[in-house]
């Protein structure tokens, strides 16, 4: 007995695989800052792209500076696809989000996710540190943000500057997202006083 006939399985597939490419598309984009309590005070705005900047040449993403052991937060929701420790990032963890893009946080003084783990914004990933390359410099998070899509319209002439096509501002998203944010109104008839 055959339950389901080739086309029609065929036209599942189909449909799910849709589903699976075009659902990042349609989730919010929308990014908070990863560090608990944070503000925009707490990192460099020009120091994405900053050039030169040790082995990796320029500057992929924004250091946020805090207290070691601060939460660092899931900056939008998604799936953890990768966590581990290297020489450069030292304790690191990488979060697949909304538009096809990849959360990068390093630096970490413990990760606190597992790989496929579902995370929502301001999730706990893990606590700042100063572990691989940032040993014994100020805690901080390193945060980068890449798309799986090129903008190519970001390609420039600096150092790997073709490589902007991947990388984005993650001092640009914030800013945008806590700008676009709605505003709430508060009912002043329900205010007793």
């Amino acid at each position: 007995m055959q339950l389901l006939k080739p086309s029609y399985l065929k036209h599942i597939l189909v449909t799910v695989g849709a589903v699976v490419l075009l659902l990042p598309m349609l989730l919010s984009g929308r990014v908070i800052i990863p560090v608990k309590d944070a503000t925009f005070k707490d990192w460099n705005r020009n120091s994405f792209w900053h050039y030169p900047w040790g082995k990796s040449g320029v500057h992929k993403g924004i250091d946020i500076f805090a207290p070691i052991g601060t939460p660092a937060l899931a900056a939008c929701g998604g799936v953890v696809v990768g966590k581990g420790y290297n020489n450069m990032g030292g304790n690191w963890a990488l979060i697949a989000g909304a538009k096809y893009r990849l959360y990068y946080y390093a630096h970490l003084q413990e990760t606190a996710v597992t790989l496929g783990q579902v995370v929502k914004s301001g999730s706990v990933v893990g606590k700042v540190g100063d572990t691989g390359n940032a040993t014994g410099k100020q805690p901080h998070l390193h945060f980068s943000v890449l798309s799986l899509l090129p903008h190519i319209t970001k390609w420039d002439n600096e150092p790997q500057g073709w490589k902007k096509m991947f990388y984005l501002n993650p001092h640009e998203l914030i800013s945008k997202s806590v700008t676009t944010l709605p505003v709430r109104h508060h009912n002043r008839s329900s205010v007793s006083g």
